[in-house]
């Protein structure tokens, strides 16, 4: 289905689009902001799905018993001393 509807663009905007329908990479106006809309949803997806994954990961993390997880003291001992040595 497709749905009628006005828009509005800034001069730069116009201008790009007329550029990308003159170049053929887009057939017309309508099909430039059509793909723009759906890279707008695709971002949307992938935001998503990143941050589920985060917060899987959080949650594994905070379930981790605390003697299971990194030695903070020691997880860049040997980069510094990496960079003692340097000077």
């Amino acid at each position: 289905m497709t749905v009628k509807t006005t828009l509005s663009f800034t001069d730069r905007h116009h201008q790009f689009i007329k550029e990308k329908v003159g170049e053929g990479i887009y057939g017309s106006a309508s099909a430039a902001v059509a793909a723009a809309v759906e890279r707008m949803i695709e971002d949307e997806h992938a935001r998503e799905t990143a941050l589920e994954a985060m917060a899987e990961e959080i949650h594994r993390r905070a379930a981790t018993p605390r003697d299971a997880s990194v030695d903070h003291d020691s997880v860049f001992s040997d980069a510094l001393r990496g960079l003692d040595s340097s000077e």
